[in-house]
Order: structure tokens, then sequence, then C-alpha cells
């Protein structure tokens, strides 16, 4: 096989995982267009980002152990398909209830998408020195693609029309399934192989409501009756859904996935990376674009700085020295130099502080996350056995999903909970209402943020204490099965 036709193989799988991952945040800085367009309540806009979320973070273990019975690129080419079909469809949407539904459906196909990228990726690229590699661009891109898809959107929305931030996905996604359709070939499936219907309707249903749960409490509060409904169903469902995956003949996610200790460490990490960096992404925009005035352009491009240190972090660092120093050698100091990144970023104050704070900010934050995710993914799918790379896959994705949708929702009513007590704190005759708002909110704002570095001091505690492997794992395949393990995959 040749080497430069997988290198183009890694170039289609990453240009569908950019797709799903910065899908996540270009509708952001589109919503206040689309919500005037379609005249969309403010207590409805919020389904716009949580029908893909509800969607994707429900089905993804289902997705992932779809693609390991029906084979890799057949699921990773209709996910394509479908999330292209899905985007047209709410690019064109005439009206609130159709833009829900189109991303409701965004979410099945993106579900069946990602862990299908994934595991390609980590079936293709066995070979310890290449695989270090494809993870370091693979890791740039999970993690650059949040702050990507706020600089596309930010140019969509202020020059053409916010529809283009779904029709966008039309073009990107042919591009995908042409490439695979020429690069990768059927890759191994599991006739005699059944699905776990229980177990999928356990574990489907235990996400959504747990997502669903964290999504209603960031408006109706963590005292609501349905947030608390939800949470606790989700946590019932997923306990019974753990319980029956021990029984199960052909489990939905097998329990050497989560039984491995470098795995879990992985899986907890991320959960704890994002739960930080999706919060903060939130509060920076509204920083930027509500108390220093920048229009959506130019903050798209004031987050470019995270995008560059998250190239650096993963492909000239982490890929560098996976292969060469303990995993855990990359994480913790990643996510230290991470969590300074958020100590410096939470004192900014109403005042101009880009320069001082956010930039330095930004490019510690991308050079340790991107040091710390890509060395997560690679221990995340290492090791695994290739009928299991889909359901480790998705469980990654799925912390991935859980860490975003707890970060928004815990950060932000943290937030909305402090700038209201200061606006009652320092209310009074005299005070002018304008500058007490701007202030509270920058006020939330770093104290949520705060609360943020926590959650990766405490991601890299954990990372030090569990993840305890001298080196990177090695796939099964490796060394002298490597060739006829590509060939399977690629060609």
């Amino acid at each position: 096989m040749a080497d430069n036709r997988r290198w183009w193989a890694l170039v289609v799988i990453a240009l569908a995982q950019l797709m799903v991952v910065l899908d996540m945040t270009i509708v952001n800085i589109a919503l206040p267009s689309a919500q005037a367009d379609l005249n969309m309540s403010d207590g409805n806009r919020q389904w716009v980002i949580t029908a893909y979320t509800l969607a994707f973070g429900g089905l993804l273990l289902l997705g992932g152990r779809v693609s390991d019975l029906a084979g890799r690129r057949n699921t990773f080419m209709i996910g394509l398909l479908g999330f292209a079909a899905a985007s047209a469809l709410g690019g064109a949407a005439a009206n609130s209830g159709m833009l829900f539904g189109a991303r409701a459906l965004q979410g099945v196909f993106a579900a069946l998408l990602a862990p299908s990228a994934l595991s390609l990726l980590a079936t293709t690229f066995t070979d310890p020195k290449d695989r270090g590699k494809a993870f370091g661009i693979f890791g740039a891109i999970i993690g650059a693609g949040a702050a990507v898809g706020l600089l596309a959107g930010g140019f969509l929305t202020q020059y053409l029309d916010w529809r283009w931030c779904l029709y966008v996905n039309v073009p990107i996604a042919l591009v995908a399934f042409a490439g695979a359709l020429r690069l990768l070939q059927p890759g191994e499936r599991h006739p005699d192989a059944h699905l776990d219907v229980p177990g999928a309707l356990l574990g489907s249903t235990g996400m959504l409501s747990l997502v669903y749960g964290f999504s209603e409490a960031e408006s109706r509060s963590w005292g609501d009756g349905l947030v608390i409904g939800l949470l606790a169903a989700g946590v019932a469902l997923l306990g019974a859904f753990g319980y029956w995956q021990t029984r199960a003949r052909v489990p939905l996610l097998p329990m050497s996935v989560v039984k491995d200790r470098q795995r879990v460490g992985a899986f907890l990490t991320v959960l704890l990376v994002t739960i930080g960096m999706f919060g903060v992404f939130l509060f920076l925009t509204y920083y930027m674009q509500g108390v220093l005035g920048y229009s959506p352009v130019k903050t798209g491009v004031a987050y470019l700085p995270i995008t560059v240190g998250m190239v650096v972090g993963s492909t000239q660092i982490a890929a560098r020295l996976l292969n060469r120093v303990p995993p855990r050698v990359l994480i913790v100091p990643g996510l230290l130099i991470a969590a300074g990144a958020l100590a410096l970023i939470a004192q900014v104050g109403v005042e101009p502080a880009y320069a001082s704070h956010i930039l330095p900010g930004m490019l510690m934050l991308g050079l340790g996350m991107g040091t710390a995710m890509m060395t997560s993914v690679s221990l995340a799918t290492g090791s695994v056995a290739p009928r299991d790379a889909g359901a480790a896959s998705a469980t990654f994705n799925t912390a991935q999903q859980v860490g975003g949708s707890i970060g928004t929702a815990l950060l932000n009513t943290i937030a909305a909970t402090v700038t209201a007590r200061y606006l009652t704190a320092h209310a009074g005759p005299g005070v002018d209402r304008r500058e007490l708002a701007a202030k509270a909110s920058v006020h939330g704002f770093n104290v949520a943020t705060w609360w943020a570095m926590g959650a990766l001091l405490l991601g890299a505690l954990i990372a030090g204490v569990v993840v305890n492997a001298d080196r990177a794992p090695t796939p099964p395949g490796a060394g002298e099965q490597t060739p006829k393990s590509l060939e399977d995959v690629a060609t």
C-alpha cells in the first residue's frame, strides 16, 4: 500500500471529524440572525443547539457499535451523506420547527460519523511512529475545531447569511465522501454478531436523559423538578445499562473497553477538560462581543491564537514525545499550563484586556490543551481490539459530549448566579446601570472561569494518579502485522 495514500486517507477522516466538531460551535454565532429570521422565541432558540447535542450525545454509543458490526467505511460514508442532507435541510428551513428537526438529524448522523472516523484512524495507523503523527493532527482538529467554528461562523454570518453556517457542510461532506470512496476499502464486517437491543435502548435513553437534563439546567436551574427528574432517570438508566452489559452475550459496550486503566484515565480527563473548555468559549465570546464590542468576524479572528496553540501542542510536542515519555508526562503539564491560562483570563475587567490577558491566555490554553488532548485520544483508542474500536471511539466522543453539556450548564448557572448577586449587592441610587451590568457580567464570567480552572486541575490530578503506563499503548496489529492491517482498511 502506498504511504501517500494512507496519509490522504487521514485527510479524509480529519475533514469529516472537523465538520462534526466545528458544527457544535459554528451555529452559535449565527443563532441571533436565525432567531430573527425565523421568529423564534427566546425560550425556543436553545433548541437549535439542544436538538443537535441531544441526538449526538444520546446516540454515540449505539453509533459506535453499529460501525463495528456493519463496517466502519460503510457507516462513515452513510454518516457523511446523511449529515450533508440534514445540513441542506436546515439551511433551507422555512420555520423554526424545520430547523430544529434538521439539527436533530445532524446529531443522529454525527453519532454514526464521529466514532467511525476515530476508529478508522485507530485501525489505519498502527505503526507507533506514524500513529503519533496521525493522532497529533487529529488531536489538533478536535481541540481547535470549536475555535475554527466560531471563526467560520463569524465570516459566514457577517458576509453571507446565517444559512451558510449549515450549507457549508454540504461541499465538505461530499468531498470527504468522494475521498472515502477512493481511498478507504470496506472494513471487516461481523455477520454473525448481533446488536444488543436492550443495551441500545438503556444506553441511548440514559444518555439522552442525562444530556437533556444538563441542557435544561442552563435555563431552568438545578433545582427544577424536570432537571432533577431527567438527571436521576439518566443515572438510573445508565446504571441499568452498565449492569446489563456484564450479562449481555454481545454487549453494546464491551467491559474490556472501560476496564483498562489507561482508557479510563483518558475518558475522565477528556470529560473534565471539556467541562472547562465549553463554558470558557461561551464566556469569551460574550466578553469580546458584549463588553469589548467586537463584531462576529473580529471575535472569530480573536480565537485564532487558540488554534495556533492547539496545532503546536498536538503536532510539535505530543506527537514527537508520545512514544518517548510516559503519557502522563504530557497530559499533566499540558493541563497545568491550560489551568494557568484560565487563571490569567479570569482576571479581566470591563476595560480592554485582550493583549494583556486574553491573547497570552489563549496561546497557553491552546498549547496545553493540544498536548493533553492528543495524548488522551491515543490512550483512549490504543491497545483496544479492532472489533471494539468503534465502541472505544464512541465512549471517547461521549465523554466529550457529556463534558460539554455539563460545562455549558454548570458554568453558565454559576456565572448567572454570581452576576445576579453582584447586581443586588451594588445596586443603588446614582449608580450607572449599564456600567454596573457590564461589571456584574464580567465578575460572573471571572468566577465561572475559576471553576473551569478547577475542572482542569482535577483532570490533571486524575491523569497523574490513574494513567501510569510507561509508554503509549501499541495497538493490536502493530509491528510485523502492520502492512496487512493497513491493507484491511485503506489501500
